[in-house]
């Protein structure tokens, strides 16, 4: 038997995202805020969309630089992942409270990475559309990288790298070693 489900929780039938840290930074200010709705937009040309709520700190900066970075943190880091979810850039550095370090971008100006990260997508804002509560930051993939024991052949090595999912509110999970399903 189903049971109804209210349509204010009906995105946590489908999303359980892979949690991302995205570091968004302008001038002399720079903050992290952790996200599972993202997604892939295009190959060609490598696009990628992150929905962050509008009255963020992180998309205030954003629009301001047009620049932000998704950085992939592993599962030991999910204490300082939580932790840079329960307070705003604007009254904390997020990157000394949780200790996080900041790691210069590879070719983006404004905004560090996070060197505990596996890995890091660097994005030049190409459109901040509304949809509702929330900024969808429509980024170019300007750079990529991962630790190269952790993502091979094409994907994260899910039997030795395990990364944070979120379910929603207050739970969360680690990726499973992966099978792979011959055709």
């Amino acid at each position: 038997m189903k049971k109804e489900i209210a349509v204010s929780q009906a995105s946590r039938l489908i999303n359980c995202g892979m949690v991302i840290l995205v570091t968004a930074g302008h001038k002399d200010q720079a903050t992290i805020t952790p996200c599972a709705w993202h997604l892939p937009l295009s190959k060609n040309p490598p696009l990628l969309g992150v929905a962050l709520a509008k009255g963020h700190f992180s998309a205030q900066l954003i629009k301001e630089s047009r620049e932000f970075i998704v950085n992939i943190p592993p599962w030991p880091l999910r204490k300082k992942v939580i932790a840079c979810g329960k307070c705003s850039g604007r009254d904390v550095d997020k990157f000394a409270q949780a200790e996080l370090t900041r790691l210069k971008a590879h070719t983006l100006q404004a905004v560090p990475a996070i060197a505990q990260c596996l890995g890091h997508i660097e994005c030049r804002l190409r459109e901040a559309k509304e949809t509702g509560d929330h900024f969808l930051f429509i980024g170019d993939i300007v750079y990529a990288q991962a630790e190269a024991d952790c993502f091979k052949q094409g994907f994260w090595d899910t039997k030795t790298t395990e990364v944070i999912f979120h379910l929603g509110a207050k739970c969360f999970f680690k990726s499973a070693p992966h099978i792979e399903v011959q055709p």
